[in-house]
C-alpha cells in the first residue's frame, strides 16, 4: 500500500495564510491532491512558502478509497488556518454525520475562514448548516439525493463550482482544481493563476458557471460510428455544417445519414451541431474577453442575435448575463 506523507515545519507557516485540507477514511484522493497541487505550484510562482496542513478528526495516516494513505494532523493544529477545503469521497456520509467534524467546520466558518468543498464534500458543509440559503453545487450524480436532503440550499446542478460569500463548492473531482485556481486568482491575481495553470499543463481553465456536462458525452453513443465526425465538427464550427455537409463527409446520402444519425445518437444532426456550438460558445463567453460578435462568428452562429436566442433557449440567459455571472464568481 502506497503511503503519501506531507511533512512541514511550523516555522515555514509563520506570517502566511494557511490552507487546510480536510480528509476522512475513504476520501477521494484527487479531491485532496488536486487542490494541494494547485496551491503548491501557485506558491512556487509567487516565491512564497506553501502554508498547508492536511487535517482529519484523528491524526495519523488516513486511507483513501484507492488505498493510498495521506498523513494528517488533528483539528487542534488548525488555529492558523484561513482557508479550509473539504474533500469528498465514498466515506463522506460518515464524515458528515460526525458531530466533531461538523463542530470543527462550524467553528472555522464563524471565525471568518473561507470554507470550500470538492465534489461530495458539500454534504459536510450542508450538514453543518453552512449551505442553507446559499448557492452550492456537487457532483451531478448526487443531484437528486442532495436536493432531497437539503431543500434550503440554492442548488446549482450544472456548475463547475460556485461561490456564495465565503463559502465555495465544486462539482466532481477535477472541478476541485478549477475551484483552487479560482481561489489563487482571488489571493494572488489572474497572472499567477494562469502561470500555475500552465505549470500544471491544463489545457483550459474552466469558469465556475461552465457546465459539468459535455455535449458529445450526452449523446446515446458518443464514441459510435459518428464520434469521429462530431469531433471533427467541434473543431470546425465556423463551417456551415449542414446535414448535406455532414452526410458527404460520412460518405452517405443525406436522407440515410439523417436517419442513421438520429437512431444512433438520439438526436438530429442539426440539434447535435447546435449543442456543440452552444457548448463551445458558452465556454468562450465565460472564460475569455472576446467580443460576443466574434464568439458568434467563430462558433458558427454568425449573427449575435441568433446566438443570443439559442443561449436563452438552452440556458435561460443571454451571453452577456452568463459572462457577468462567471466573472462574479
Amino acid at each position: 500500500m502506497v503511503r503519501l506523507c506531507l511533512k512541514w515545519r511550523n516555522s515555514l507557516y509563520f506570517g502566511h495564510p494557511m490552507i487546510g485540507i480536510l480528509i476522512f477514511p475513504d476520501f477521494q484522493l484527487l479531491d485532496a491532491a488536486g487542490p494541494i497541487s494547485v496551491f503548491e505550484v501557485a506558491a512556487r510562482c509567487t516565491g512564497k512558502p506553501l502554508a498547508l496542513r492536511v487535517l482529519a478528526a484523528s491524526a495519523g495516516l488516513v486511507r483513501s478509497s484507492s488505498g493510498v494513505e495521506m498523513l494528517a494532523r488533528d483539528f487542534k493544529s488548525a488555529n492558523a488556518i484561513t482557508t479550509l477545503v473539504i474533500a469528498g469521497g465514498a466515506g463522506v456520509a460518515d464524515a458528515a454525520r460526525c458531530e466533531f467534524t461538523r463542530a470543527f467546520v462550524q467553528r472555522l466558518a464563524r471565525r471568518g475562514v473561507r470554507v470550500a468543498s470538492v465534489c461530495s464534500g458539500a454534504y459536510v458543509l450542508a450538514e453543518a448548516g453552512l449551505l442553507d440559503g446559499r448557492r452550492a453545487t456537487t457532483h451531478w450524480g448526487r443531484t437528486r439525493d442532495f436536493v432531497a436532503r437539503y431543500p434550503k440550499v440554492k442548488f446549482e446542478p450544472d456548475h463547475i463550482f460556485t461561490r456564495d460569500g465565503n463559502v465555495w463548492t465544486s462539482a466532481g473531482i477535477t472541478a476541485g482544481i478549477d475551484l483552487a485556481l479560482a481561489m489563487v486568482t482571488e489571493d494572488h491575481g489572474e497572472e499567477i493563476a494562469q502561470e500555475a495553470a500552465r505549470h500544471l499543463v491544463l489545457y483550459h481553465r474552466r469558469s465556475g458557471g461552465q457546465s459539468q456536462f459535455s455535449s458529445l458525452l450526452e449523446l446515446k453513443t458518443p464514441n459510435g460510428r459518428f464520434g469521429a465526425l462530431l469531433s471533427w465538427a467541434r473543431e470546425n464550427l465556423d463551417a456551415p455544417l449542414t446535414v448535406e455537409d455532414l452526410a458527404d463527409r460520412a460518405g452517405m446520402s443525406a436522407r440515410h445519414f439523417a436517419r442513421a444519425f438520429a437512431a444512433e445518437t438520439g438526436t438530429t444532426p442539426s440539434k447535435a451541431i447546435e449543442r456543440l456550438r452552444l457548448e463551445v460558445a458558452r465556454e468562450r463567453v465565460q472564460s475569455s474577453r472576446e467580443a460576443i460578435e466574434l464568439v458568434a462568428q467563430t462558433t458558427g452562429f454568425g449573427d449575435p442575435e441568433r446566438m443570443r436566442r439559442a443561449f436563452i433557449r438552452a440556458f435561460g440567459q443571454p451571453p452577456q448575463a452568463l459572462r457577468r455571472a462567471a466573472r462574479a464568481g
